[in-house]
C-alpha cells in the first residue's frame, strides 16, 4: 500500500478565514504550516495515516520553509500556485491516492481531470 498524498493550496486555505491574514501573508502561511504539523501522523477527513503532506505557497509566502513534517513547495512565480499544484498531482500523485485541499473552482476541475480528489479548506482549518 502506498502513502496517500495531500496537497494543500496554502493561499486558498489561509484566505478562507478572514482573520487578518492579509496584513502578514508570510506569517499566516507559517502558522498554517505549523497547524498542519500533525496531519502526516493523524490523517484527515477519512484519509488514514501516514500521509505525505505538501503545502504549495506563492507570492509573499514563497519564503516559508518546510518543517519536519510538512514539505513546502514554492511556486516559481507569484500567482503560479495552481500550476505548481497541478504539476505535483501529475508527478507525485499518479500512482497513489492524491487529495488537493482548495476551494478554487478552476483548480478543482484541473486536478479532478488528473484523478485527484478535492477537499475543502475547512478540512484542515
Amino acid at each position: 500500500m502506498t502513502t496517500p498524498l495531500l496537497i494543500i493550496d496554502a493561499a486558498n486555505v489561509v484566505g478562507s478565514v478572514p482573520d487578518g491574514w492579509w496584513r502578514d501573508r508570510f506569517g499566516a502561511t507559517e502558522r498554517l504550516r505549523d497547524k498542519l504539523a500533525s496531519l502526516p501522523s493523524s490523517g484527515v477527513a477519512g484519509i488514514e495515516p501516514p500521509v505525505d503532506v505538501v503545502m504549495v505557497v506563492e507570492g509573499k509566502a514563497r519564503g516559508v520553509e518546510s518543517s519536519d513534517t510538512i514539505r513546502v513547495v514554492a511556486a516559481p512565480k507569484s500567482g503560479d500556485g495552481d500550476d505548481a499544484i497541478v504539476d505535483l498531482v501529475r508527478t507525485e500523485g499518479t500512482d497513489r491516492s492524491c487529495y488537493v485541499v482548495t476551494a478554487d473552482r478552476g483548480l478543482k476541475a484541473r486536478v479532478i481531470e488528473l484523478g485527484a480528489s478535492v477537499l475543502g479548506p475547512s478540512t484542515v482549518r
